[in-house]
């Protein structure tokens, strides 16, 4: 039999996810979450800017909702735009277990910095993070400067949200899906 403290995770989760899963988007709101998500990016981050420019391709969740309490998950859609244009919708899903409470709205971008890794992406149905490829998520030291090491990988990915970088968080269990239209 599940003990207390599973039933209340799983339950938060369920409550979490069927929220994210009413507020899902129809195109035109996002593509303007987007583009506004995108915006956000290159005036908050140090660095964003040039990078989004060198990118060959840019894939934004604009809204990815976690909770958890011990266990939990996540959910969101975005697309992946190539060119400054739309080319693909995508959701990420993940799931997570550990010290963890609560409900977070966050924006998670992936920037593929080659031709090739955006290729590869694109031919299969997704990327996990951790697992089929790597993204170096993006480091950040003192005076919220980025530690450039990670800028050299092919695929990296940031995560923030209104108030800015939020630190030490992780891709790390998220699945990438294609989806025909939000």
């Amino acid at each position: 039999m599940p003990s207390s403290a599973a039933r209340v995770s799983w339950l938060i989760i369920a409550i979490g996810l069927l929220l994210t899963g009413q507020a899902q988007a129809s195109k035109a709101s996002l593509d303007a979450d987007v583009v506004s998500a995108l915006d956000n990016f290159k005036a908050k981050i140090p660095l964003a800017p040039e990078l989004a420019q060198k990118a060959v391709g840019i894939l934004v969740f604009p809204k990815v909702m976690k909770v958890g309490f011990i266990f939990g998950g996540g959910a969101g859609e975005g697309a992946l735009l190539v060119g400054g244009e739309t080319v693909q919708y995508y959701r990420t899903t993940s799931l997570s277990w550990g010290f963890q409470f609560g409900i977070q709205l966050r924006t998670e971008i992936v920037l593929f910095m080659t031709q090739d890794a955006v290729d590869r992406f694109r031919a299969g149905n997704g990327l996990q993070a951790g697992v089929d490829g790597s993204i170096a998520i993006a480091t950040f030291g003192a005076g919220n400067s980025i530690d450039t090491n990670s800028l050299q990988e092919p695929i990296i990915g940031f995560v923030f949200d209104d108030k800015g970088l939020m630190f030490d968080l992780s891709l790390k269990g998220s699945k990438y899906w294609k989806i025909e239209e939000p």
